[in-house]
């Protein structure tokens, strides 16, 4: 029997709370977690890929079935390389469905055997993105209770 394996891609630029909460839902679901923090190029990132990978490390530092990959590319074609056979994606609202789902269709179409799994952010993480934790960084914000305990910028 094959172990279970999901992929959560993004640009993790910073790492907050609510993608450690989609991490720690999703768990019971599948063997192992890959975190995979890439490039995305329509977004100028503002932490270094060393930085976001430093940081998710830390954060699941105490977990041996979570693991953080850097990757460039495709993330279908990063799947196949991983051997995992599902894409980890979380939900704050119904803009971010709309923009998931079509990516999870066009994966879909590239290779079948990969299937998207979405998972809704807790009421309590919905307001905070990356995008938004960034903008109060740059404007000298305290942004400590967006980010896990593991996290200080």
């Amino acid at each position: 029997m094959s172990k279970k394996i999901a992929v959560f891609p993004g640009s993790f630029s910073p790492f907050t709370k609510g993608h450690e909460s989609i991490v720690l839902r999703a768990l019971p679901l599948f063997d192992e977690i890959i975190i995979s923090i890439g490039i995305n190029s329509a977004k100028n990132d503002y932490f270094s890929i060393d930085e976001r990978v430093q940081w998710a490390e830390n954060v699941f530092k105490n977990y041996d079935n979570i693991k953080v990959e850097r990757y460039e590319g495709l993330t279908i074609d990063h799947c196949m390389k991983m051997g995992a056979k599902y894409i980890l994606r979380g939900l704050r609202n119904s803009h971010d469905f709309k923009y998931e789902k079509g990516i999870a269709q066009m994966n879909h179409s590239m290779d079948s055997g990969i299937e998207t799994i979405f998972i809704i952010t807790e009421p309590k993480y919905s307001h905070i993105s990356s995008t938004i934790v960034r903008d109060v960084i740059k404007n000298g914000g305290d942004i400590s209770q967006f980010l896990p305990e593991d996290i200080s910028l």
